[in-house]
């Protein structure tokens, strides 16, 4: 099947009716809570994060008290979700920047918060669209096979694939189109064993399985 404007359209509609209002699985309670957990969710599942942040938020939920408790006990604190070493240096980091130069606010554009330690491109898009209502397409492991896979976007990049999307999805609709992916991915066109028997998308899709 070629994948028209018209497709990818419909396919946009029935992503849309099936996922309708879901949000991110990430929990938090303030803007700089949401930037916590989405730095430490890369490369980790958003489940192991939410159990990380459940024991660390309560206590530790300031750039100013991550900053007092310091790089070694962090990394005691997020020592089950991957990378660790990294991430605790990064945010202890992005801690001193909030500090200094953002009276410990979240920044609102996206060149102020790619400058923050590791923030990068889907972190950024994240918050932005989260937080402050800002369109953005944040391209994470599931949008990025999902969007392959449909024929959406393709792309050999995370960037490339997040181009492709923006000119597929109406702007209005970006932030939740990014939703509607990942859910998918999670619960339908997973990595290794894509459940096309259920799909509905599956009359449409050019990778479904047989």
């Amino acid at each position: 099947m070629r994948i028209t404007k018209a497709v990818k359209q419909e396919m946009l509609s029935i992503l849309e009716e099936r996922y309708q209002g879901t949000a991110t699985a990430l929990d938090y309670s303030s803007p700089f809570e949401l930037l916590i957990a989405v730095v430490l969710s890369a490369q980790c599942t958003d489940v192991r994060v939410n159990i990380i942040t459940k024991r660390l938020f309560p206590e530790y939920n300031t750039p100013t008290k991550i900053k007092e408790m310091g790089l070694e006990k962090l990394e005691e604190y997020i020592r089950d979700c991957g990378l660790y070493h990294s991430k605790a240096r990064n945010i202890m980091a992005t801690c001193d920047i909030l500090c200094q130069k953002y009276d410990e606010k979240v920044p609102e554009t996206f060149e102020e918060l790619i400058t923050l330690p590791g923030v990068g491109r889907k972190t950024a898009n994240v918050v932005l669209s989260q937080l402050f209502n800002i369109p953005a397409i944040a391209v994470d492991t599931h949008v990025f096979r999902v969007s392959n896979r449909l024929g959406l976007a393709k792309g050999d990049t995370p960037l490339t694939v997040e181009q492709g999307l923006m000119k597929a999805i109406p702007r209005n609709k970006w932030s939740d189109a990014h939703h509607w992916l990942i859910w998918h991915g999670r619960k339908v066109c997973k990595a290794r064993k894509p459940e096309c028997n259920t799909c509905p998308l599956a009359g449409l899709c050019p990778s479904k399985i047989l």
